[in-house]
């Protein structure tokens, strides 16, 4: 079992943030793309936050976009759809979605909807 499964949630949070900000982007881009991932509401989104809930408890009760198999490519030198463990491969989902908004990607193209 990875330590990140453990770690809350809100102790990465700030890193995404500030990942996002140094970019350009906004707070509120990073919670459109949490929220468009988890389809967690904002108030949800900010209860899990509060609570310091682990990333394991967070991705169980969150229900996965059904576009979340568009997601692919590389994180951390490993492709997000061949990590083996679901929970991971969830948090990998997220990290590359992060990813793609500090790189300046379009957010109808993070969001993997159509333009």
């Amino acid at each position: 079992m990875s330590r990140i499964f453990t770690t809350s949630f809100a102790s990465v949070y700030p890193a995404y943030l500030a990942k996002v900000e140094r970019k350009g982007r906004t707070k509120a881009e990073l919670d459109e793309v949490i929220e468009w991932l988890t389809g967690f509401s904002e108030a949800e989104l900010q209860h899990h936050l509060d609570a310091g809930t682990t990333f394991e408890d967070f991705f169980a009760d969150a229900e996965l976009n059904s576009n979340v198999a568009l997601i692919t490519g590389k994180v951390c030198g490993v492709r997000v759809e061949e990590v083996e463990d679901p929970l991971m491969r969830k948090i990998r989902y997220l990290d590359k979605l992060v990813d793609e908004l500090a790189k300046g990607r379009p957010m109808v193209k993070v969001l993997r909807a159509e333009a």
